[in-house]
C-alpha cells in the first residue's frame, strides 16, 4: 500500500497575513502620520510662545496637541502589539496542524486501539527552565482546557458546578502554561480519547477502559518497568483488559518521556544475506538500529524474538530494557483441521499494547501513554501474517494446500488467507485469550454508532480503518459512509514518534 503524501509543512511556511491584520496595518499608518504631524504643529507653537504674549487660544492649542501626541503613541503600539500577537498565533496554529498528520494504515489497530539489560544513551540538550510559555501558547491551552471541561461537567453532572474548577484551572494555566487533571478528569478524559479514535473499530466498550494513573513517574527505567507490570494486568489470564498507562505530561519546563516502540511488544527483524528477512520485515531497520546501539539478539535468532523496549528522556536519553519473560504472552499457532499448520511454527503475542501515540486530552499532552484492548483476527492473520511485506505466509499456505497457484483466478490467495485466519481465531480461543473476528465486531461498531447518535453525539470514523482488511464487503460496516470530523480528547500518531518506531531514530531530545 503506498503511503499518502502532504505537499508543504506548515511548521515551515509563514502564513499571508489575514485582512483583518492588513486592515489594522492600515489604520496604524495615518495614526502614525497624525500623532507625529499634529504635535509637530504644537512644537511651532510654542517656539511662537517665547517670543510672543501667550493667549488663551494658543495654550488650548498646545494642550490639545499633546493629547493627540499621547493618544497617538499609545494607539500605534497598541496596533503593533495586536499584530504581532495575531502573526504569532496563526503560526503557533500552523505549527500545531502540523504535527498530527495522517498516515497510511501500517499494520493492526484493534479493538480499543488506534490505527505495537539498560543501555546509556548519549548525551542530549537540555531545555530551557528559564522559558515562560508565550501568550499564544497560553491562551490556546486555556482554550483547550474550557472545552475539555464543559464536556467533563455536561457528562458528568455528579462533578459539581462548572465555574470554580474553570477559574482553578484559568489561574493554574496563567501561572504555570499547563495545568493537572484531576484523576477523574483524566479518566474521563483517556476514555473519551478512545471514544473519538476515528480508525478503531472496538469502542464499544469504552466505557470499561481502565486508566493506571502513572503522572509521577517520568524516568526510564521506572516507565519500563511500569509498562511490564502493564502488559501482565492487561493480560488477567487470557481475559483481557482495556487498560491505559498515563505517564508524565508534557510541560513547559521539562519534556515527557518517550517510548520509541509501536507496540511493547514487537518481533525484530533481521537482514540476511540474501536481501530476505527472518522476523518481521516491518522492523528490520529498527532492529539494526538497535543492535548498533548494543542490543544483544538471541545466540540463535529466530522470527519470533521480542524486541527490547525503548523508552527515552530528556536527561537519560533513549535506554533499552528487555522485557521480562512473564511479561510476554504468546499463542501458538494452530489449524483446527489441518494438522500441519502447527509444523510452520507460526505463534503470536497475546496483548496489543500500542505504545507511541499522543494522548491529548484539553490541551495537555501525554506523549507516553500505552493502551490496549484485544485483537481481531484479520489484524494478526490478514495484515501480520498476511501481508507480503510482513511474514508473507499466504504463498506457503497455498503450497502446503495444494492450491492452484499458476493463476490468480483460482483465487488461491484467497483461500490461503482464510484458513490463516481460521487458525488464528481458533489458537486464541483453546488457549483462553480474548479475540474477536472481524463480523461480530463489525455489528458491534454499528450498536456503538448507534448509541452515540441516540447521546446526540458524532462518531468519527475513518472507513479505511473501521472496515475489515478482508471479507469487507460482507461486513455492515462496509455499506454506508461515515463522519470523518476528527474530535479531543484523541490519540494521535505524530511523525516522528512514528520514524523513530519503525527507523530507531533520531532521538526525540539531541
Amino acid at each position: 500500500m503506498k503511503t499518502r503524501h502532504q505537499e508543504g509543512c506548515p511548521a515551515h511556511t509563514v502564513p499571508a497575513d489575514p485582512p483583518a491584520t492588513q486592515d489594522r496595518r492600515l489604520l496604524t499608518v495615518p495614526l502614525a502620520v497624525a500623532g507625529l504631524a499634529v504635535p509637530g504643529a504644537a512644537v511651532g507653537l510654542l517656539e511662537l510662545g517665547w517670543n510672543a504674549p501667550t493667549s488663551r487660544p494658543t495654550v488650548v492649542a498646545i494642550v490639545l496637541s499633546l493629547a493627540i501626541l499621547f493618544l497617538g503613541v499609545r494607539i500605534c503600539v497598541r496596533q503593533l502589539a495586536a499584530v504581532h500577537a495575531e502573526e504569532h498565533v496563526l503560526l503557533v496554529q500552523d505549527w500545531r496542524r502540523g504535527k498530527a498528520r495522517r498516515t497510511v494504515r501500517p499494520g493492526s489497530p484493534g479493538p480499543g486501539r488506534v490505527r505495537a539489560r539498560a543501555t546509556p544513551g548519549p548525551l542530549v540538550s537540555r531545555p530551557d527552565h528559564e522559558r515562560s510559555p508565550g501568550s499564544a501558547d497560553i491562551e490556546m491551552v486555556r482554550a483547550a482546557a474550557e472545552e475539555f471541561l464543559e464536556l467533563f461537567h455536561a457528562e458528568n453532572p455528579q462533578a459539581g458546578p462548572m465555574g470554580p474548577r474553570v477559574a482553578a484551572v484559568m489561574r493554574e494555566i496563567d501561572m504555570t502554561g499547563t495545568y493537572w487533571h484531576t484523576a477523574e478528569e483524566l479518566t474521563f478524559g483517556a476514555r473519551v480519547a478512545w471514544r473519538n479514535n476515528a480508525r478503531c473499530i472496538g469502542r464499544l466498550y469504552w466505557r470499561s477502559l481502565q486508566v493506571r494513573d502513572l503522572r509521577t513517574v517520568s524516568d526510564a527505567g521506572a516507565v519500563a518497568g511500569h509498562c511490564f507490570e502493564h502488559l501482565r494486568e492487561a493480560h488477567n489470564g487470557g481475559k483481557l483488559r482495556p487498560m491505559i498507562s498515563v505517564f508524565a505530561p508534557e510541560t513547559p519546563l521539562r519534556p515527557a518521556p518517550r517510548i520509541w516502540n509501536e507496540q511493547l511488544i514487537r518481533y525484530a527483524g533481521y537482514e540476511q544475506p540474501d536481501g530476505r528477512v527472518l522476523g518481521d520485515p516491518r522492523y528490520r531497520t529498527f532492529t539494526s538500529e538497535l543492535i548498533r546501539r548494543g542490543w544483544r539478539p538471541p545466540e540463535l535468532p529466530g522470527p519470533f524474538d521480542v524486541l527490547p523496549l525503548v523508552v527515552e528522556t530528556v536527561e537519560e536519553g533513549p535506554r533499552m530494557f528487555q522485557l521480562p519473560g512473564q511479561a510476554v504472552h504468546e499463542v501458538p499457532l494452530e489449524h483446527p483441521e489441518l494438522a500441519w499448520f502447527a509444523d510452520l511454527g507460526m505463534r503470536w503475542h497475546a496483548v496489543p499494547v500500542i505504545s507511541n501515540n499522543r494522548l491529548d486530552i484539553g490541551g495537555v499532552s501525554y506523549p507516553a501513554a500505552p493502551f490496549n484492548g484485544w485483537y481481531m483476527g484479520t489484524e494478526i492473520g490478514a495484515r501480520n501474517l498476511g501481508d507480503s511485506d510482513r511474514y508473507a505466509l499466504v504463498p506457503e499456505v497455498a503450497a502446503r494446500m495444494g492450491l492452484d497457484t499458476s493463476d490468480e483466478a483460482t483465487l488461491w490467495r484467497d483461500q490461503a488467507l482464510v484458513e490463516i485466519n481460521r487458525a488464528v481465531l481458533h489458537s486464541f480461543r483453546v488457549n483462553g485469550v480474548t479475540i474477536t473476528d472481524h463480523h461480530t465486531e463489525s455489528r458491534r461498531f454499528l450498536i456503538h454508532l448507534e448509541r452515540e447518535e441516540r447521546a446526540g453525539r458524532r462518531c468519527p470514523a475513518d472507513w479505511s480503518w473501521i472496515v475489515p482488511p478482508m471479507s469487507g464487503s460482507q461486513t455492515p460496516v462496509f455499506h454506508r459512509y461515515y463522519d470523518v470530523e476528527h474530535r479531543v480528547p484523541n490519540f494521535f500518531a505524530d511523525d516522528d514518534a512514528t520514524r523513530r518506531a519503525l527507523e530507531g531514530g533520531p532521538p526525540a531530545f539531541r
